[in-house]
């Protein structure tokens, strides 16, 4: 943002990232989920993070990796909070209390109230195919909400895929594809040493 606009550096901004939390009670089995009084929950079980985007102060910083360990300790602190609990117990309450319209219109809220959003599926290890015709690789996207950006990552095979989808006039999208791949090399770059530190 700051490469696009000097006035994005006192902007703030939000990232809600979409957390599955049924890894946190962990999987179970379709035979185990079958069995007469399960407890087993069908389908997965979604909580939202509010995540604050770190502010990058000084473009020019000598380690850029900062910027990425600043937002994973972010996120792993959000991630052990007992507000993923309550988020996933709230959007319950409110589906069973007043309907799934009610839900909807409480996750389109969250959704508004956000800058961007995160989110990712890891995919299968093997290859899949589709009536006999092998896959080569998978994206995904959520469309219709309210937010500007949307970024979605996809893990298929061993190699990963991201895709972003923002509103039409928001950015320019080659201009912001280009800040993306030169942020995604800086970091590499000092990921491997060839960047001093």
């Amino acid at each position: 943002m700051q490469e696009i606009s000097n006035k994005s550096t006192k902007s703030h901004s939000t990232a809600l990232v979409l957390l599955n939390t049924r890894t946190m009670s962990g999987y179970k089995s379709i035979e185990e989920m079958l069995k007469p009084n399960s407890k087993a929950q069908w389908g997965n079980q979604f909580a939202f993070l509010h995540v604050p985007m770190p502010e990058l102060k000084d473009h020019k910083s000598p380690n850029p990796l900062d910027f990425v360990l600043a937002a994973s300790k972010i996120i792993k602190k959000k991630k052990t909070s007992l507000g993923i609990y309550l988020t996933g117990r709230v959007l319950e309450i409110v589906k069973k209390l007043r309907g799934p319209e009610a839900a909807a219109r409480f996750v389109h809220g969250t959704l508004k109230n956000s800058s961007l959003s995160i989110s990712n599926v890891i995919g299968p290890m093997e290859q899949v195919s589709l009536d006999n015709h092998p896959i080569k690789g998978l994206y995904f996207m959520v469309l219709g909400v309210p937010q500007n950006l949307i970024i979605t990552i996809v893990s298929y095979m061993g190699s990963m895929r991201i895709s972003a989808v923002m509103e039409k006039g928001f950015l320019d999208p080659q201009r912001f594809k280009s800040c993306v791949e030169n942020a995604f090399e800086i970091i590499l770059k000092a990921a491997d040493g060839e960047i001093p530190i």
